[in-house]
């Protein structure tokens, strides 16, 4: 599968989330949880400005999600995120058995924006999803939100 219209909208969600975090003094990502009916079950921002740099979005949808849903119901659930998961967020993503992902913006293009502009790399590799998460489905990029993220991004980590 790849990233369709209706994938898109759920994106752009991510994309607002992200920038409240932008707005908050904290790094740009947003996640939701979406149930096979289209509803969103839970949805949150990044939380690592307070210096607990696991405070993602995609690790609090899993921990959320374990507690909430059924086994049969998190595999039948889509993960939408801002920027592709990183390594942690990806395994917990499959410890709990949780479905399709979808990404706006790809581990990659951050790690070129990054690199564009001469701010430090992460400490960890930025593997893609399925790398780490070999049977989850995965989608992304999404070429609609390229630029949004870009620019959130540069807000963020541009030194």
């Amino acid at each position: 599968m790849s990233v369709r219209a209706a994938d898109v909208e759920y994106l752009r969600r991510c994309a607002a989330l992200a920038a409240q975090a932008v707005e908050a003094g904290d790094e740009p990502f947003g996640s939701l949880l979406v149930d096979p009916d289209g509803v969103v079950r839970f949805e949150d921002h990044n939380h690592v400005a307070g210096g607990d740099a696991t405070r993602h979005p995609e690790l609090a949808i899993a921990l959320w999600a374990v507690e909430h849903l059924s086994p049969q119901q998190r595999a039948a659930s889509t993960v939408y995120t801002s920027g592709e998961h990183c390594p942690m967020c990806a395994a917990a993503h499959a410890w709990v058995g949780l479905g399709r992902i979808v990404y706006a913006a790809s581990s990659a293009q951050l790690t070129q924006w990054l690199r564009e502009w001469d701010a430090p790399a992460p400490p960890v590799a930025a593997l893609p999803i399925t790398t780490v998460a070999p049977g989850v489905p995965v989608d992304g990029p999404a070429p609609e939100l390229t630029e949004t993220m870009k620019a959130l991004y540069e807000r963020a980590f541009r030194p």
